[in-house]
């Protein structure tokens, strides 16, 4: 079965998913599955564009999970949406040296659910799980994310919103 893990940039996809592999669960990134698929790059959006179709139709599944916040594009068993509080991202995205319009367009999607609204697109509602990740290290994530991963935790999304972070003066 695989499991996907998406989420906009520094919501905790790829520090989760190292925990994951070090409990010894076949965890692939795909940030280094997608360079044969770069097609460009949007220079303004400081962004590559990857021709998702292709990579999806080609991508080898695994048993286990894939994380990337292009997971939601594959064909996954289950697909967890990680979230964080937008002000929280900002901080993270900032330590990672982003530069500032990138950390507020990544801010923005976190408020209007960008990555769970594409994902309840492309999955049923009972492969879904939507997660926190406030204030929340690693090892509760993976551990939350793992009983999803075996049904000992049901599927849960739609419950939280960022909205009041949109606008002139965000909390």
């Amino acid at each position: 079965m695989m499991c996907g893990i998406t989420g906009t940039p520094g919501t905790g996809k790829s520090m989760i998913g190292d925990v994951l592999s070090r409990r010894g669960h076949t965890v692939v990134h795909l940030t280094s599955t997608v360079g044969p698929y770069v097609t460009g790059e949007d220079e303004e959006r400081d962004a590559r564009i990857v021709d998702t179709d292709r990579w999806a139709a080609e991508f080898r599944q695994v048993d286990g999970f894939v994380e990337g916040h292009l997971a939601h594009y594959l064909p996954c068993d289950k697909i967890v949406v990680l979230r964080c509080r937008p002000d929280e991202l900002k901080k993270r995205l900032a330590q990672r040296k982003y530069r500032e319009a990138k950390i507020r367009e990544n801010a923005e999607a976190e408020a209007l659910d960008v990555c769970l609204i594409e994902t309840v697109g492309e999955f049923d509602p009972p492969q879904i799980f939507e997660l926190d990740t406030t204030g929340r290290d690693a090892g509760y994530c993976a551990d939350r994310i793992e009983g999803f991963f075996r049904g000992d935790i049901p599927a849960d999304f739609g419950h939280i919103d960022w909205s009041a972070y949109l606008g002139v003066n965000p909390p």
